[in-house]
């Protein structure tokens, strides 16, 4: 006898498929609009073909934001995900103090983005913040609006303070899904510490770390509110990432044509980079596996 495929369960995702619809794919088609003309108001528009997918790829200004981002994902990988691992293999797996460390973990992650961003303006000024006081007192010429170095190790402290858990509590998850008879027989194998990590637990983590890789190159690629509320891209021009130097292109100077541009192009350089890392740790995955 043949099953009969009941596909009435779609209707089930259609009111999802149509507020995509709604909150994705027209804000998208009215950016791609914009992209291709210009405009002075008025619903008025110029065609103006890829002229501002030209100018914006000839600029400086897009290739050193894209530089900065770069680097600040790059640096935010390197620091969080070992440092993430390092916290879930030291967590306690039972008893109140596992649940204790859960909530103090999860409590970083329930902060508003803004409200991050205030938290560490303020804990970093030298005058009232407790951070920059303290460095302060001990002679550290400490000072995140004038010197460059100093605001970029704020913005890279504050998001391994407000991201770390993330990384920490999707390995956490990993290693308690771990049979207690592989510990075991590591035990009567007399298993060094560093073998029951690279040979048991870190298997079972390589899932959960593709999905905190990309959560967190997303995330870091797209940071704007706390860097913003911290610094607001300075001193000078130093920590403007792509996203300060898009909203300041669209809201502050108005230039709707070149922003849609370069929003375009900031979605794709997300989308591919993503690609390539999911492609590659699950090409690794695939290989071990054989």
């Amino acid at each position: 006898m043949e099953k009969t495929q009941n596909n009435r369960a779609w209707f089930l995702v259609l009111p999802m498929l149509v507020i995509v619809a709604f909150s994705a794919v027209i804000p998208l088609m009215t950016v791609v609009n914009y992209s291709v003309n210009d405009t002075f108001g008025r619903n008025e528009f110029f065609w103006a073909g890829l002229e501002w997918f030209d100018e914006t790829l000839r600029s400086e200004r897009l290739w050193s934001a894209l530089g900065r981002n770069a680097l600040f994902s790059a640096i935010i990988l390197a620091i969080e995900v070992p440092l993430g691992i390092f916290v879930a293999l030291h967590m306690p797996k039972k008893g109140f103090w596992a649940s204790f460390c859960l909530v103090v973990m999860a409590l970083p992650l329930l902060v508003p983005f803004n409200v991050v961003g205030t938290i560490w303006q303020i804990f970093a000024r030298t005058d009232i913040g407790l951070l920059g006081h303290t460095l302060w007192s001990l002679g550290i010429d400490y000072n995140y609006t004038a010197n460059p170095l100093h605001a970029w190790l704020t913005i890279i402290v504050m998001d391994v303070w407000h991201w770390t858990s993330l990384v920490a509590l999707l390995c956490y998850a990993a290693l308690q899904s771990i049979p207690e008879a592989y510990y075991q027989a590591a035990k009567i194998d007399q298993a060094s510490r560093w073998k029951v990590f690279r040979y048991i637990e870190l298997p079972k983590m390589k899932g959960v770390l593709v999905i905190a890789i990309l959560l967190r190159f997303m995330d870091s690629f797209m940071i704007y509110t706390e860097p913003f509320v911290v610094t607001g891209g300075g001193p000078g021009n130093s920590t403007t990432f792509l996203s300060i130097d898009l909203v300041k292109m669209a809201v502050g100077q108005f230039d709707l044509g070149p922003a849609a541009a370069f929003s375009i192009m900031y979605f794709l350089v997300i989308l591919l980079v993503s690609w390539v890392f999911y492609t590659v740790m699950t090409n690794m995955d695939k290989e071990e596996g054989v």
